[in-house]
């Protein structure tokens, strides 16, 4: 028997939000100023640069919390689970839930709590966590979820990845046409029908990339709101993503004994379309190969980036067929991999 991810699900929020709905936005750098540029120049720019066309946001009455259970909810029935029997309910997330109107995310109870409140799942023994990992997060609760199967300590996980990060921008930070919310829930177990996971591989980088990603005040300098941002140093996150992340692919392929042509699909998080490009191509470097056509699925086009949900939402498209020219199929090889806030690394490889 193999750990492997025997359901899937996800929540994609149906409010469409496009780059021309930030058309009459008033961005200003970093001083305060304004651009030179007018806006439709600077989102022309934007849509060159990341990719996007538009985002997803979520509707007010629905928190992060909240979009986790519909994932979940879908995960389960996926699996066929009988919700009583999960051992772990691991939910990432960066910001809790943030409620409209309210300038402070909430985490008591934590949102895995609420989670298996919404499921009404009674069980006392189903342990349920959060964990905040950076964009990476989804991807480290399945590493998580696999030792503890591994060890005997569970037999059963599911892992969450929350955003609800479009109530958390500066609007007047042009970076904030980046963000968007989702959410995204997969089930792992032993089975002796269904995957494995074969390696997986972690880095946090804590020095000068620390702060990278941090929270900040609003460019409007004449706001007196006392709340803090998500803020970025753009430049130095692409600079430390396509030197870190392929050679952390490269370490977990290496240790899993797969080689590089057996790699069917790469599932990256949809953090900016150039990058996530970038950082393929100087994996497939490494081997002295070059990206093959078709290797990268990708969303972020149409959905923005939702940092800890972007890579199960994807993968849950692909394998249910809603990604166009995009399929996975029993005993294809696959890579996940995502970069953000710590700044954090990680890869995992596994077998459909």
């Amino acid at each position: 028997m193999s750990i492997s991810i025997t359901g899937t699900g996800s929540y994609i929020p149906e409010l469409k939000v496009s780059n021309k709905d930030f058309n009459d936005h008033h961005f200003l750098n970093l001083d305060g100023t304004a651009f030179k540029q007018e806006n439709e120049v600077i989102i022309k720019k934007f849509k060159a640069i990341t990719g996007i066309e538009e985002r997803r946001y979520a509707p007010k009455e629905y928190n992060a919390s909240d979009l986790a259970f519909f994932a979940a909810e879908k995960a389960i029935n996926n699996a066929q689970l009988d919700k009583e029997t999960l051992d772990y309910i691991i939910v990432a997330h960066n910001f809790g839930d943030l409620k409209e109107g309210y300038i402070q995310g909430d985490t008591l109870p934590s949102l895995a709590t609420r989670v298996k409140h919404k499921l009404k799942i009674n069980n006392p023994k189903c342990v349920a966590y959060d964990l905040i990992f950076g964009c990476p997060g989804w991807l480290e609760g399945m590493i998580q979820a696999n030792a503890f199967i591994k060890s005997g300590i569970a037999n059963k996980c599911m892992v969450i990845g929350t955003e609800t990060l479009s109530r958390i921008v500066d609007d007047y930070d042009r970076d904030s046409m980046i963000y968007a919310d989702g959410a995204g829930a997969t089930i792992v177990e032993r089975s002796d029908d269904g995957g494995e996971i074969i390696a997986h591989e972690s880095a946090t980088y804590a020095n000068d990339e620390a702060n990278f990603l941090f929270f900040g005040d609003t460019y409007n300098k004449e706001d007196e709101k006392k709340a803090y941002y998500i803020k970025m140093f753009g430049r130095k996150i692409y600079e430390f993503a396509v030197t870190n992340v392929p050679s952390a692919m490269a370490s977990c392929l290496d240790s899993s004994g797969i080689k590089i042509d057996e790699v069917k699909k790469i599932f990256i998080h949809q953090a900016n379309e150039k990058m996530d490009e970038a950082i393929v191509k100087r994996f497939y470097k490494i081997y002295d190969k070059e990206m093959p056509e078709g290797i990268m699925p990708m969303s972020i086009s149409k959905l923005g980036n939702s940092s800890v949900a972007t890579i199960p939402t994807l993968f849950d498209m692909v394998k249910a067929g809603k990604l166009e020219n995009q399929e996975i199929k029993k005993g294809d090889v696959v890579i996940f991999a995502s970069v953000g806030a710590g700044m954090n690394v990680n890869a995992m490889v596994y077998r459909i």
